[in-house]
Parts: C-alpha cells; sequence; structure tokens
C-alpha cells in the first residue's frame, strides 16, 4: 500500500511538474503584473494624499494673505500652487479667491487671467462654471460682449443653465437687443425655482421690459365644471 500512494505522488508530483513547466512563466508574469498594478495604485492613493495635503497647507497660507489683504503674495502663492499642484480643488479654489480679489481692488487683467485658468485647468466642473460666469462679468464690464457671451457658451453644467441664460439676458439688453434679452429671461424665469431670491430678481428684470411672466398653475388646482362655466 505504501508503495503504491509513494507511486501516486510521484504521478502527481510529476503533472505538477509538467504544469508549472508550461505555465510557470506566464503564471508568474501574471502574478508581477497584479502586485505591480497594486503596488502602483497604492503609490498613486499616497502621492494623491500627499499632494492634497501640501495644497491645503499652501491655501492656508493663502486665506492669510487674504485677510491681510495682500494681493502681490496671494498672487504669488496661487502661481506656486498652480505650477506644483494644478489637479488639486484647493488650486481652484485658489483661483477663484485671486479673482475675487484683484476684481474688487481693480486689477482686471489679473482677475481674467485667474478665472481663465481655472476655467481651462479645473477638474471639477462647477468651480470651471463659477469661473466662466465671473469671467463673463468682467468681459460685461469692459464691454467685450463678443468675449462674454462666447464664455457663457463653454458653460456645459446643466445646474447652471438658468444663470447662463440670466447674464446672456444682461449682455443682450447692454447691447439694446431687447427681443433677445426677453427671450434670455423668460428662459432663467423657467429654469429657477418657484420660492427662489434670483427669481424674483429676473422677474423685475422681466417687469421692466414690460412682461409679467406666468405663473404655473397650481397642482391640483380645480377645474371649473360645466355648470360653473
Amino acid at each position: 500500500m505504501a508503495h503504491q500512494l509513494d507511486l501516486e505522488e510521484q504521478e502527481q508530483l510529476d503533472e505538477l511538474k509538467h504544469f508549472w513547466s508550461r505555465y510557470g512563466n506566464l503564471i508568474t508574469w501574471i502574478l508581477i503584473a497584479v502586485l505591480g498594478s497594486l503596488a502602483a495604485w497604492n503609490g498613486y492613493a499616497y502621492w494623491r494624499k500627499n499632494q492634497a495635503a501640501q495644497s491645503a497647507v499652501m491655501f492656508d497660507e493663502m486665506e492669510k494673505s487674504l485677510q491681510s489683504a495682500d494681493l502681490s503674495k496671494v498672487e504669488r502663492t496661487f502661481n506656486d500652487m498652480k505650477e506644483r499642484f494644478p489637479a488639486s480643488t484647493y488650486t481652484q479654489q485658489a483661483a477663484l479667491q485671486l479673482a475675487k480679489m484683484a476684481a474688487d481692488t481693480q486689477k482686471t487683467d489679473t482677475a481674467k487671467a485667474a478665472l481663465q485658468w481655472a476655467a481651462d485647468n479645473a477638474s471639477d466642473e462647477g468651480y470651471a462654471s463659477v469661473a466662466r460666469l465671473r469671467l463673463a462679468s468682467l468681459h460685461m464690464e469692459t464691454k467685450a460682449f463678443e468675449s462674454a457671451l462666447k464664455v457663457l457658451e463653454d458653460v456645459k453644467s446643466p445646474a447652471f443653465k438658468a444663470l447662463v441664460d440670466d447674464r446672456k439676458g444682461d449682455i443682450w439688453m447692454l447691447e439694446g437687443k431687447k427681443t433677445e434679452a426677453k427671450a434670455a429671461y423668460l428662459q432663467a424665469f423657467s429654469a429657477l425655482e418657484e420660492r427662489s431670491e434670483y427669481r424674483r430678481l429676473v422677474r423685475v428684470k422681466l417687469n421692466a421690459l414690460g412682461i409679467e411672466p406666468e405663473a404655473p398653475a397650481a397642482d391640483g388646482a380645480k377645474k371649473p365644471a360645466d355648470g360653473d362655466r
């Protein structure tokens, strides 16, 4: 019996050797690829975490400069963040903060440059849309209406459609194109929530054009019976 077991074990060992000689290299390379991918992913995750931590520290420094109203230092910090951490959401926020401070201090070119960078490079569509809306406003202030409209066309997020339509209405009003302005305001009015303050503002603009937008019928409103007509 022991001799028979030894033969079975030898056969199994021979089969294992044959299998390994045939598929051993393939298995080895698969394991290397899998382990390499895991190592690369862990390394990438660590790198992302490290990048986020460093950019957060720089953003804190930038906020201190904002509080002290040091525009030149804010701009230097942003440029450093832009070079080192362009994909970080902190850098995208920094661009918007710099643009606001620059616009408030009449540094329009600096504000436009920061907003244009955010519009072109922000990975978050929300930040990119906000940047484009603010950039369009700056173009409006300098009467660069065609540039403002072109920037608004690049806002793709549906969440900002009402704001885009309202801004287009403002541009067309400034250009004296009242028909286009009315259409844009009506689209914005329809897209905004009924109780929002912004919707009331758009209504005021429409009223100034002699238009009273129709309020939608209340859900469940009682329809008049034939005898009541």
